[in-house]
C-alpha cells in the first residue's frame, strides 16, 4: 500500500490496520449479515447483565420504564429469543445479503480513510437517512392490515420489550432493516469506516430503545433530539404512536408523538 501524505488523516493507522491482512473479510459477502447479528448480541449483554440484577435488586427494577411492571425478563425468555434471531439470520437473512452481494460490483476499498469531521458527517447522515426510512415502513406496516400481519406482528408481541427483542421480527423485516441499513449508507456515499461506525452505532441506539430501562446515562437523556426508551415503549404499548425509531422530528411533525409521560400516567 501506498504511504499516505503528510496531511493523512487522523484515523489513517486506524483504516490501515483493519485492512492489513482483512480485505477477504471486509469483502465477503457474508460481513454484512454476521456484523448486525454479531454486535446485536454483543451490545445486548449488559442489559443480560441488568435483568439479572433486577430479580434481585430493587434499585435496578427502580431504572425500568415501567417500574412496576413485574420482574424483567427471565433467563429462559433471553434464551428463547436468541434462538429465534439465530434462527432467522442464518435462514433467510444470511443467504439473502449475501446473493445481492454477488449481484452488486465488487467492492473497492479506498487507500486513505475519513478525517475525524468528515466520519462524525457521514456517520450522523447515515441515521438521519435510516430514521426517515425507517418512520415511513413503519408507518405503512401500521397501516397497511396485510404488511402488520405478515411482517410486523411478530415484533409486537413484546408488549413490554428487552434489549434482544430489537431484533426478534419476522424474516421479511429483518432482512429489510437490513436493507435499510446498508441502503443509507449507499445514500450517504459514505467510507466503509464511517458505515462500520453507523453500523454499530444504529445496533446501539435499537438495543437501548428496546432495552425497558430508562437509565441516568442513556442517550436520550444527553442528547433531548433522541427519543429513547420511554417513547419505543409506548410505541409497543399503544401502537399507533412514536415509528420514529430514534429521532422525535418526524412523529412531531406528523402528529402521531405520545410523550413518555402522558404513557406512563395512562399505565397508571
Amino acid at each position: 500500500m501506498l504511504n499516505p501524505p503528510s496531511e493523512a488523516p487522523v484515523l489513517q493507522g486506524l483504516w490501515e490496520a483493519v485492512q492489513a491482512g482483512q480485505r477477504e473479510v471486509l469483502l465477503s459477502p457474508y460481513l454484512p449479515a454476521s456484523y448486525a447479528f454479531l454486535t446485536h448480541v454483543l451490545l445486548c449483554t449488559p442489559f443480560l447483565a441488568l435483568d439479572a440484577l433486577g430479580s434481585v435488586c430493587q434499585r435496578v427494577r427502580s431504572w425500568r420504564v415501567s417500574a412496576g411492571s413485574g420482574p424483567p425478563p427471565s433467563l429462559r425468555r433471553w434464551g428463547e429469543c436468541f434462538l429465534r434471531v439465530l434462527s432467522r439470520y442464518l435462514s433467510s437473512v444470511l443467504p439473502a445479503t449475501a446473493l445481492l452481494h454477488a449481484l452488486c460490483s465488487p467492492a473497492v476499498l479506498p487507500l486513505l480513510a475519513p478525517s475525524c469531521w468528515e466520519l462524525c458527517v457521514e456517520v450522523f447522515a447515515c441515521l438521519l437517512v435510516f430514521d426517515t426510512l425507517f418512520f415511513i415502513c413503519h408507518v405503512a406496516m401500521h397501516r397497511v392490515p396485510w404488511l402488520y400481519r405478515r411482517v410486523h406482528r411478530h415484533h409486537h408481541r413484546h408488549h413490554l420489550p428487552f434489549a434482544l427483542a430489537a431484533q426478534d421480527s419476522s424474516s421479511l423485516e429483518l432482512l429489510s432493516l437490513l436493507l435499510m441499513a446498508l441502503s443509507s449508507s449507499w445514500l450517504v456515499g459514505c467510507h466503509p469506516l464511517s458505515e462500520a461506525v453507523f453500523h454499530l452505532l444504529n445496533s446501539w441506539l435499537a438495543v437501548e430503545d428496546h432495552c425497558g430501562y430508562d437509565l441516568p446515562w442513556a442517550l436520550h437523556r444527553l442528547l433531548p433530539c433522541l427519543g429513547g426508551a420511554p417513547c419505543h415503549q409506548a410505541h409497543h404499548a399503544l401502537h399507533n404512536v412514536n415509528y420514529a425509531p430514534y429521532f422525535t422530528h418526524w412523529d412531531l411533525l406528523f402528529g402521531t408523538y405520545c410523550a413518555p409521560e402522558l404513557y406512563l400516567r395512562k399505565e397508571r
